[in-house]
């Protein structure tokens, strides 16, 4: 059931496989949801969770992962975009979104920084002000190492700084479930806006491979490819050289066998070949 306009808070919450989105959510509803602890996504689909704060009731959207187990980025897209469209179709819209990330990972690789832009390119510059980066694991490292990693990330524009820079913010989680309910009140408090992604689908009509979002993925994927053609490529070339070598070997060994090299000859000059690299 989807919650009723403009009397419900609707929260989105997304976040990195294992980053803590499912166990917020029941850090903030006291429900029961699937919890998976290690990195294997337990979320598929989007799902929908109900809390009280402060006498208001909140929706918590749960979404899946874009590096999912199971699921393509592409698909996931799809689940989130239009679970999206139809809640704006409804005349609904977000008071924000809860990105979850993970302190204690390093070194952050081009897979969160296209899962971060992704999300960056669902809100559009204009609903960034509605996001609230959330980083969680805390109590697994060093707080000194975790504050030098949470610098870096606001401060370098390849992860958190464009985002900040047009609005957003960014607060710890010390998982417990006051903190869960402090981090709500923060977007309780915000305008509620339309996604750019939601604009696009509902009031543009624009397919889900025309989005914004979607230009991140073929770009992604259009460099994956080329990455993979190039590394054939190469391995294409050194497959020449070695058979290029297989054939000076037997030339060598044929005309020294001409000449009547004998085995013991052949031999030295076998191993001759081998220290070559041939």
């Amino acid at each position: 059931m989807y919650p009723r306009p403009n009397r419900d808070i609707m929260i989105a919450v997304m976040g990195a496989t294992g980053a803590g989105k499912s166990t917020f959510i029941n850090m903030a509803s006291g429900g029961h949801n699937t919890v998976g602890h290690e990195l294997m996504s337990c979320t598929q689909s989007v799902t929908y969770s109900n809390c009280t704060v402060d006498g208001r009731r909140i929706v918590l959207i749960d979404t899946p992962g874009f590096d999912h187990t199971y699921v393509s980025d592409t698909d996931i897209l799809r689940i989130i975009a239009l679970q999206l469209g139809v809640v704006y179709k409804q005349g609904i819209t977000l008071s924000g979104i809860l990105y979850l990330h993970r302190i204690s990972d390093t070194p952050l690789g081009s897979t969160y920084q296209r899962n971060f832009e992704m999300l960056c390119k669902l809100c559009g510059d204009d609903a960034l002000k509605n996001v609230l980066i959330v980083t969680t694991m805390w109590g697994t490292l060093e707080s000194s190492i975790g504050t030098e990693r949470e610098k870096e990330l606001a401060t370098n524009k390849c992860f958190f700084k464009h985002a900040l820079d047009k609005g957003a913010a960014m607060i710890r989680h010390d998982n417990t479930p006051g903190r869960a309910q402090d981090i709500l009140r923060i977007i309780m408090k915000n305008h509620p806006a339309p996604l750019q992604i939601q604009r696009e689908l509902v009031d543009e009509r624009k397919n889900i491979t025309e989005t914004t979002a979607s230009e991140v993925l073929t770009r992604s994927l259009t460099a994956m490819v080329e990455k993979q053609k190039a590394i054939l490529d190469k391995l294409r070339e050194d497959l020449e050289k070695l058979a290029e070598r297989g054939r000076d070997v037997a030339r060598f060994e044929a005309e020294y066998c001409n000449e009547g090299m004998g085995n013991e000859e052949m031999g030295i000059f076998g191993w001759l070949f081998g220290l070559a690299g041939f």
